[in-house]
């Protein structure tokens, strides 16, 4: 048991911290009624549903960010191993970075860079 000590005590520091914001925003909120009318939208009128569908060309957008997001994640720590690892890190690397290219050409092929 004593090994799970620090492990409990950070969970019951992390629930009393979370447990304590929520109480002191409940305590500094405005006691006013809200706004339930409208949503928010920096004053300007809304003009469309709050739950409508996204076009699908953004899915396609979602992911090739995705896959650029991933290939920055994998790419930092290879930075910092590649000098110990040598020739088969880079050549992991360039074949990592070969089936994300194949991946832009694919997207490019099907028009997922055209916006008309």
């Amino acid at each position: 048991m004593d090994a799970f000590g620090p492990a409990l005590a950070l969970g019951v520091l992390s629930v009393a911290l979370v447990a304590g914001l929520y109480g002191l925003s409940w305590a500094v909120r405005l006691r006013r009624a809200p706004v339930t009318v409208q949503p928010f939208l920096s004053g300007a009128a809304v003009t469309e549903h709050a739950v409508s569908r996204y076009h699908v060309r953004w899915y396609t957008v979602t992911l090739l960010f995705l896959a650029f997001d991933m290939e920055m994640v994998f790419m930092y720590p290879w930075v910092l191993v590649v000098a110990d690892k040598g020739a088969p890190a880079v050549v992991e690397m360039f074949v990592f970075l070969a089936v994300l290219v194949a991946a832009v050409v694919y997207a490019w092929r099907e028009g997922a860079f055209r916006w008309t």
